[in-house]
């Protein structure tokens, strides 16, 4: 799916959840401190319709505990695609995707936006921020979804409020006369960067990082990265970075070349015809 379809379906699930994940209904069960992988892969395959190839062929994929990990991988390679998967945003038609130990394939959409909101912290490529609310409310959206990333945020600044602008902070988004702004009249790297405080915020289990530094300059971009690892080595956080710039691949654990191991469209993949150009 290209990233503008997928950055509308996105944005249509965040709008439908709102109801899901406030409701009363029974929470996705995840152990405190799960054995094991954060991600799990295996056997993976995904097809955005019937009647076309497959663009994820995958048998297998681990990300461990505070792991940080490097994907890279050309325009259309399935990068995108893949951290929809892991996000649980899509199900694969085959096989398996495990997240802190829980089958993501087994849930239904609620669900799945239930799980999302408590443990995966998500920097959307297309940013997906709500644009009739204020950069402080899109900062604190997860806080208000999931009451596990609330507690947490608050036991780390005292206030929701006070966690939201010590992100803000680090991220050069302070002033007090931006906080209100409506996140419509910000610059495209002002929002790249409230799209990460977002996603930061409640210190989830999983980060999942879509080209997140592709709208900000090098100084920035410093400034980012470091707020990025200094997160997830506090909180004991995977991270899963999708960039095309490979440069930054040596600041991570591992790096993955998603063209090395995705076998969709080759013609050797077990026996699946190459799909055409």
């Amino acid at each position: 799916m290209p990233a503008r379809r997928l950055g509308r379906h996105l944005v249509a699930q965040w709008t439908r959840a709102r109801a899901a994940l406030t409701a009363t209904g029974p929470a996705v069960a995840v152990a405190a401190a799960p054995v094991g992988p954060v991600v799990a892969l295996r056997d993976l395959r995904f097809r955005w319709r019937p009647d076309e190839p497959e663009v994820l062929a995958l048998d297998q994929l681990q990300v461990a505990r505070g792991e940080h990990l490097f994907i890279a991988g050309p325009s259309g390679s399935g990068k995108s695609t893949l951290l929809g998967l892991l996000a649980g945003v899509n199900v694969p038609q085959q096989g398996s995707v495990q997240v802190l130990g829980q089958a993501l394939e087994g849930l239904d959409g609620a669900a799945r936006d239930r799980f999302r909101a408590r443990h995966i912290g998500y920097i959307f490529q297309m940013f997906n921020l709500i644009p009739y609310l204020s950069i402080l409310d899109n900062v604190l959206l997860p806080c208000r979804f999931s009451a596990r990333r609330r507690a947490r945020a608050r036991a780390r600044s005292g206030r929701l409020v006070a966690e939201a602008h010590r992100l803000l902070a680090h991220l050069d988004l302070a002033a007090p006369d931006l906080l209100s702004r409506p996140v419509t009249a910000l610059s495209v790297g002002q929002q790249q960067r409230v799209a990460a405080a977002r996603a930061l915020i409640g210190a989830p289990e999983l980060l999942i990082a879509d080209e997140p530094t592709s709208a900000l300059d090098s100084d920035r971009r410093q400034a980012f990265l470091r707020l990025l690892f200094d997160e997830c080595r506090a909180s004991g956080s995977a991270l899963i970075f999708v960039s095309h710039d490979t440069s930054l691949a040596g600041l991570f654990d591992r790096s993955l070349a998603l063209g090395a191991v995705n076998q969709a469209g080759s013609a050797t993949a077990a026996g699946r015809p190459a799909p055409a150009a």
